[in-house]
């Protein structure tokens, strides 16, 4: 069921019911490619929906400025025509970093760096953090949250505040599951941290992306393949979702996948709902 009570409708195409809606917020990593490739028929369908006059945004946790997501879709081959723009966990992040201790512990890959730029904030050494920026695991094809935990311990006894970049636990990169900087996040909790969060399911992404259009949306459907950031996003923000099943949850939900109401059901057991279900958007 959804949050107003309508059954989880299962569609053929986001064309069915994109017509219902101004505002598009759609993931991106599981939905509009995988981390090696892009899935054209998301893309081709989210071009069809800005052409019927629907406003796209890509909304992705990625611990990223959005201008280096933007190079990532260029290199993947996304039609540029599918999306009005994109915002990122980092775009959100970097006002809490900029709000937050100007001298913290960077725990993430160096291709992130570009995340800090402009800011008074600056990455020092542990002894010298006031605070700690996650953006990932320095290494996240080889390193696990346990790699890490060791270093959380003693930064956690410090009292330090933690700004997570990435609220993703997990992703698919190929048929590869990758650590995120969620996971790191979540072990700091787990270890009595305090742990501040601004990409999805949390509000400020989804205000960024709507302070980001030109008007404020009317009626905004969410579109992602994760239950506890992109569906539970979608309630905390007041929109509708459409759930991607065939996304990171593929192998969770494997027994209850093309029925509509046994769907439902296992949702509900995971305490978050949909209005719209598909195996893969096109």
């Amino acid at each position: 069921m959804s949050d107003d009570g309508a059954p989880l409708r299962g569609i053929e195409s986001l064309s069915e019911v994109a017509g219902d809606y101004d505002t598009l917020f759609c993931d991106v990593w599981g939905v509009v490619h995988d981390g090696v490739r892009q899935n054209p028929e998301a893309v081709a369908a989210l071009r069809r929906a800005r052409e019927a006059g629907a406003r796209v945004v890509l909304l992705t946790n990625s611990p990223r400025p959005s201008a280096g997501v933007v190079a990532q879709l260029d290199a993947l081959g996304v039609d540029t025509e599918g999306y009005d723009r994109v915002v990122t966990s980092g775009d959100a992040t970097r006002a809490m970093i900029a709000a937050g201790p100007q001298r913290f512990l960077h725990i993430g890959a160096p291709r992130d760096r570009d995340l800090f730029d402009g800011l008074d904030a600056r990455p020092v050494a542990e002894a010298d953090a006031e605070g700690i920026v996650v953006t990932g695991l320095a290494d996240d094809e080889r390193e696990t949250p346990d790699d890490y935990r060791a270093l959380l311990e003693r930064l956690a006894a410090r009292g330090l505040p933690l700004v997570c970049a990435n609220p993703d636990i997990v992703v698919h990169r190929g048929e590869r599951l990758i650590f995120c900087a969620g996971a790191l996040g979540q072990l700091y909790d787990e270890l009595g941290g305090e742990v501040h969060l601004a990409g999805k399911p949390h509000r400020p992404i989804y205000e960024v992306a709507s302070a980001s259009l030109p008007t404020p949306p009317r009626r905004t459907l969410c579109i992602g393949d994760g239950l506890f950031t992109d569906v539970r996003g979608a309630a905390n923000f007041g929109a509708d979702c459409l759930f991607v099943t065939h996304g990171i949850h593929r192998n969770e939900l494997a027994a209850v996948l093309g029925h509509p109401g046994h769907l439902a059901a296992a949702m509900a057991d995971r305490g978050v709902s949909a209005r719209y279900m598909m195996a893969s958007l096109r």
